[in-house]
């Protein structure tokens, strides 16, 4: 499926979720410390992966499987003072037939009945095997749902519970998902989702 929009539905996201964190990160009590979140229940979300895709491995520098961000990986925004740094990535044994790669990184625990999109980056040359600080050549790095180009590191609401990050590399079947830079998230993980051949992932936790 080819689909193109415009970035309005990406700004509209990006106020509600700047709106909601700027609250977040204000609410402390006098004497500093963080109040306990309202308890919020989960609901299932339907996976964009195929029950069929092939797996393969990713790894990381800088975090680990069921690990935790390190320091520089936070954001450095919504009451946040890490260094933002994009977590690095390198992947093998892809399937055959990968022509391209996709990267996400996405919170499910986030209050917003929605998750939060933190990182998007996709139209990874197929001959790719890492993302670093600079994307490769024909790369596009997408809109969070901040709003902002490229990585957020993970920033949970004060007194929340444990926040999972899923990160996951993509293997697709085009060289181009077609879409520009600022296609909300949402669109552009339902566009890719019909040409998943296979998927790498890890979930890395975040709490203040």
């Amino acid at each position: 499926m080819r689909t193109r929009t415009t970035p309005r539905a990406a700004t509209a996201v990006a106020a509600a979720a700047v709106a909601f964190a700027a609250t977040a990160a204000g609410a402390v009590t006098a004497r500093g410390s963080a109040p306990q979140q309202p308890a919020y229940g989960h609901q299932q979300i339907r996976s964009g992966i195929p029950q069929g895709a092939a797996r393969f491995a990713v790894t990381s520098p800088d975090v680990r499987d069921h690990g935790t961000f390190p320091a520089g990986t936070w954001a450095n925004a919504f009451g946040c003072a890490g260094g933002n740094k994009q977590v690095r990535l390198a992947w093998h044994g892809a399937p055959a037939g990968t022509r391209s790669y996709a990267v996400t990184m996405y919170d499910p625990d986030a209050p917003s009945g929605a998750g939060f999109w933190h990182w998007e980056t996709w139209d990874i040359p197929a001959s790719a095997r890492a993302l670093g600080a600079t994307p490769p050549a024909g790369s596009v790095v997408g809109t969070n749902d901040a709003g902002a180009k490229g990585y957020l590191g993970p920033c949970p609401p004060a007194g929340d519970v444990a926040h999972h990050y899923r990160i996951t590399v993509y293997a697709l079947d085009v060289p181009s998902l077609e879409l520009p830079a600022g296609t909300p998230a949402t669109v552009t993980t339902f566009t890719m989702s019909g040409h998943i051949v296979g998927y790498a992932a890890m979930t890395v936790t975040a709490r203040r």
